[in-house]
């Protein structure tokens, strides 16, 4: 092959990954609004298609099957939920003021929900936790990030000595259930459930100090 034809092939070659990966963010992107509503479950090849007007078979071309789907659908919803929450909050200072930031973060993300049917592990976590398999398992394992980062915050917090006779792991599990407890109030349409969440964290937090 010439140079000439060698670099056409190349350059082809590009564009068809750069259409691909765009069409693979449109339709992750869907698919998180829609999981979110409807759960993983509620995932198919032809409502993406149809969604979004492209070709099923191309859709299919792009994951392969419904479990590959639903597990970059999962890395998705991370990615934008990171973005939205961890990112923002990393600029308060460790310890207290992250673990507040956190929590105000987390609760703009349900209160003024990122994805249709507020959070999305809320929405997925209760379908698949008796379900053994891959997408269980990426779920569970974004579940015990998201407590770890919040774990670390209090600990950076106690060895700073802004807490006290706080165990760190416990507390970050009782403030993820808080939180995934408050997304649940408002999709019933308890809006009060978030001035109640914010009281009873400076409780939390205040008792602690």
């Amino acid at each position: 092959m010439v140079e000439s034809e060698r670099g056409t092939a190349e350059e082809s070659t590009d564009q068809r990954l750069l259409r691909g990966a765009k069409s693979r963010r449109a339709v992750t992107a869907r698919a998180v609004d829609i999981a979110s509503l409807d759960g993983l479950d509620g995932l198919s090849f032809g409502r993406l298609a149809e969604d979004l007007d492209l070709s099923k078979a191309g859709i299919q071309t792009l994951f392969r099957t419904k479990e590959r789907l639903q597990l970059a659908t999962v890395e998705a919803a991370r990615e934008a939920f990171v973005d939205a929450v961890v990112h923002p909050a990393a600029t308060a200072p460790s310890g207290v003021p992250r673990i507040r930031a956190l929590v105000d973060r987390w609760l703009d993300y349900a209160e003024q929900p990122l994805f249709p049917g507020g959070c999305f592990w809320g929405a997925n976590i209760p379908i698949f936790d008796s379900h053994p398999g891959p997408v269980r398992d990426a779920l569970r394992q974004q579940r015990r990030v998201w407590i770890a980062t919040l774990a670390k915050q209090f600990r950076n917090a106690v060895t700073a000595g802004e807490l006290t006779d706080t165990d760190p792991e416990t507390a970050a599990f009782q403030i993820s259930a808080l939180l995934y407890a408050v997304n649940l109030s408002l999709r019933l349409g308890d809006d009060d459930s978030v001035t109640l969440t914010r009281r009873i964290i400076d409780d939390l937090l205040d008792t602690a100090s």
